[in-house]
């Protein structure tokens, strides 16, 4: 329509849905440095804010974040060639997707046996609402967004009782090294062993792309496939002379399996459904003490 404002400006990841296989693995090339130079600006200023707990963490925040978007985007450098046009629309969504790129950095230290597990610890995390406590006596908000928004904002939030307080953002520094946000440590991992060069890249789509990772594919295969580009990568010299064997265990022991078949959307959680879940919880327990 003529009175449209222009389609131009931040926000255009779906344009990679337009570009060729060779092309899109060039682009990522120039814009994963790119994206880890931000998630290392992001620690760098936390470790400055020893006194202001909360802004450090807020920074530290948007660090994993950061680097998490190079975890989402590779995940479309290793969906196999016949699956990346119906996976790549979504991938480019979730990149900008707050609970998308905290599951993928909380995924680091999960252990599922294969792929389908691996989709159920992400399915958990979805929720919208989630009842803890010993018998489940409490309603809580997704805690991975909860933390987030909370330590981010003042707002008005609402209890289960239906009352209503005040959120006051606040924070608990933690002088941590910068290897404690996994999210950027394996993006740090993944440069110094030259995945981010073009080269790389290309030899990462080719190898991890000769298996689907839609079902019971595991570790080992995964294991097998990081090996397999290791050696590819030696052989073209492409790691930097920064490159150390603790970068290759944190390719082994931090990159989750492919989640490029997951969906990572909100799962809503109705009232009913949340209380039906206590008083299960509630009977079982009654259960076990008489």
């Amino acid at each position: 329509m003529a009175n449209e404002p222009p389609d131009i400006g931040l926000g255009h990841a779906g344009r990679l849905c337009q570009m060729s296989y060779q092309k899109r693995l060039d682009f990522l090339a120039e814009g994963f440095p790119i994206i880890l130079d931000s998630a290392r600006s992001f620690w760098e200023g936390s470790r400055q804010l020893k006194d202001r707990p909360r802004e450090a963490q807020v920074l530290e925040g948007f660090a994993t974040e950061e680097a998490a978007k190079i975890l989402i985007l590779m995940d479309a450098v290793r969906c196999p060639k016949k699956l990346i046009s119906s996976r790549i629309g979504r991938i480019a969504g979730w990149f900008y997707k707050h609970l998308a790129r905290l599951i993928y950095a909380d995924a680091m230290t999960w252990k599922p046996m294969h792929v389908n597990q691996l989709r159920e610890y992400v399915a958990s995390h979805r929720k919208t609402h989630n009842v803890e406590g010993f018998v489940g006596e409490y309603i809580l908000p997704n805690w991975t967004i909860y933390e987030r928004e909370s330590r981010l904002y003042a707002d008005i939030e609402a209890h289960e009782d239906d009352v209503i307080g005040w959120n006051s953002p606040t924070g608990i520094f933690i002088d941590l090294p910068w290897h404690n946000v996994r999210a950027l440590e394996l993006a740090e991992a993944m440069s110094a062993v030259g995945l981010f060069t073009k080269k790389g890249l290309r030899a990462t789509s080719e190898i991890w792309g000769q298996m689907e990772f839609t079902g019971d594919e595991n570790h080992t295969d995964a294991e097998r496939l990081t090996q397999m580009l290791l050696k590819r990568l030696i052989a073209e010299k492409l790691p930097s002379e920064a490159a150390t064997q603790d970068h290759v265990q944190a390719l082994y022991g931090y990159w989750q399996l492919p989640m490029y078949d997951f969906d990572f959307s909100p799962i809503p959680v109705s009232l009913e459904e949340l209380r039906a879940e206590q008083e299960a919880m509630l009977r079982q327990e009654m259960g076990n003490e008489y």
